[in-house]
């Protein structure tokens, strides 16, 4: 029988990192403590500095709450070429701790656009046009960074690097993802398919993940699970909130109470033999809600569907 092994991530206790985001955060100990209680067996990074860079420090961290690390998350403006040894030396480093750390699975660098840092993006964040997105000049630059980011993690580090298409940056519709996939090196840059990420970013109700994944295939490396809020997302789209303004109002809703098809996603994974783990995000601001009860719950509404990826 199929083991649904399940991770969390520090965004789901209001650690983000957008500057628009800061606020009185959770210490990382309580919060990996109160994911480990909830029942998740894996953590990502979150900001560098948020959990201790310290590689046996870290790894006393995790060990004592059972935990694995499964990535680590870092933007980076690539659309500006300016922007890319910069880019590439930080992601270096934290794959450096991510490699210190490592068990199985392996982790992996998650490389993302340095979303909420354009307005226009960030304003029309849901309801992205085509004449908004990158012109080809632009994409072969921006493309040509990931491939740059992704080559040298695999070389210092051996770690392989997904990127995250996420709203508010410029990889945030079905066509962009399938765009920067296109340009860019099959062996060393795979996708983390964000399901709430997709659906908001679809725009227009589009929420089939399934078809996504057969869409994107093999290059569907990781997989994060986050819900989506349909009647927030009309309302953000009809009211033309900017990306933040839908967060503050929860458009990424508990797993189960939005538009996302978990069970029907559990069946396609298990038909592809995944065999990775699937980690919950409930993106939240610093203050909202209540982090340690929806994790709780989040990991509960996993189990009663787990029989899908048997």
């Amino acid at each position: 029988m199929a083991k649904l092994m399940v991770g969390n991530a520090p965004c789901s206790w209001g650690t983000l990192e957008f500057d628009e985001a800061k606020g009185e955060q959770i210490p990382y100990d309580r919060m990996l403590d109160e994911l480990a209680e909830a029942g998740y067996t894996g953590t990502e990074l979150g900001d560098w500095g948020y959990m201790p860079t310290d590689p046996p420090a870290l790894r006393a961290e995790l060990d004592k709450r059972g935990l694995v690390m499964l990535g680590a998350f870092v933007p980076v403006a690539l659309q500006q070429a300016s922007a890319h040894a910069s880019g590439i030396a930080n992601a270096v480093k934290t794959a450096r701790l991510l490699a210190a750390v490592a068990a199985t699975p392996a982790p992996y660098l998650v490389l993302a656009d340095d979303n909420g840092s354009v307005p226009e993006r960030t304003r029309m964040a849901g309801r992205v046009t085509p004449d908004a997105g990158l012109t080809p000049p632009e994409w072969r630059v921006f493309a040509y960074g990931a491939n740059q980011v992704a080559g040298a993690v695999f070389e210092e580090t051996g770690l392989r690097t997904v990127f995250h298409h996420h709203c508010a940056g410029y990889v945030e519709t079905p066509d962009e993802i399938a765009t920067l996939l296109e340009l860019t090196n099959p062996e060393r840059l795979g996708l983390v398919f964000d399901t709430g990420h997709y659906c908001y970013g679809a725009g227009g109700g589009d929420c089939d993940v399934v078809a996504a994944l057969q869409r994107f295939g093999d290059r569907v490396w990781y997989i994060h699970c986050k819900d989506c809020d349909p009647e927030i997302a009309c309302r953000a789209r009809a009211e033309q909130w900017d990306y933040f303004t839908a967060l503050r109002h929860g458009v990424f809703c508990e797993l189960g109470k939005g538009c996302v098809d978990f069970p029907a996603l559990l069946r396609r994974l298990a038909a592809r033999k995944y065999a990775g783990y699937v980690l919950v995000e409930q993106d939240i601001l610093p203050g909202m809600g209540s982090p340690k009860e929806s994790a709780g719950r989040n990991r509960q509404y996993l189990r009663s569907i787990e029989a899908n990826f048997d």
